[in-house]
């Protein structure tokens, strides 16, 4: 039972200095994650229209903003799609595509329209990622955090249930003079 015990004891606190250990590693790397996406973002230099009477009334609070986060992405994402909307006339590139096909590739502005909506969905698809990367690099972090605290956790009682020594004394008066020593 103690050597079980001890065994326990030794792999809880391994595991746990283990989870110690990773989860500072985890917040860098959600950190690091979080400033690439914010540079790359940048240097794409997309801007929202500084006037507002051209966004719809959910991204008025966007305008004029430079797309720096994966929050500002997907909004911008939100106006490709309405702009992509518009053009097409509600319908998807795979629809537009499906009538240029359709009508044997000879109608040059269903041919542009199609571009247009593939151009657009791909820009979309694109800022989409951004936002979700950014979404995934929040979970890191969070988990980093959470696993330096069950890392913690898991030492203190692993510390806990270490066997302890106890001192017996030899007599019933050695235990009057030194009631310390027992436990």
């Amino acid at each position: 039972m103690i050597k079980s015990r001890k065994i326990a004891s030794m792999l809880m606190a391994l595991v746990g200095a283990g989870m110690v250990a990773a989860g500072p590693v985890m917040i860098y790397e959600g950190t690091h994650g979080q400033s690439m996406i914010k540079s790359e973002l940048k240097a794409q230099e997309i801007a929202f229209p500084t006037d507002k009477a051209q966004l719809p009334d959910a991204l008025k609070k966007y305008a004029g903003q430079h797309v720096t986060t994966g929050g500002q992405a997907k909004a911008y994402a939100d106006l490709i799609a309405t702009h992509v909307a518009k053009a097409t006339g509600g319908k998807t590139y795979s629809e537009v595509s499906e009538e240029w096909i359709a009508g044997g590739r000879k109608d040059e502005q269903l041919g542009q329209l199609r571009q247009t909506a593939f151009m657009g969905e791909t820009l979309r698809g694109s800022l989409m990622s951004a936002y979700q990367a950014q979404q995934v690099t929040v979970l890191v972090i969070g988990l980093g955090s959470l696993f330096i605290a069950l890392g913690a956790v898991l030492g203190v009682t692993a510390f806990s249930m270490r066997t302890r020594k106890i001192v017996v004394p030899a007599s019933p008066e050695a235990l009057a003079r030194e009631p310390e020593r027992v436990g």
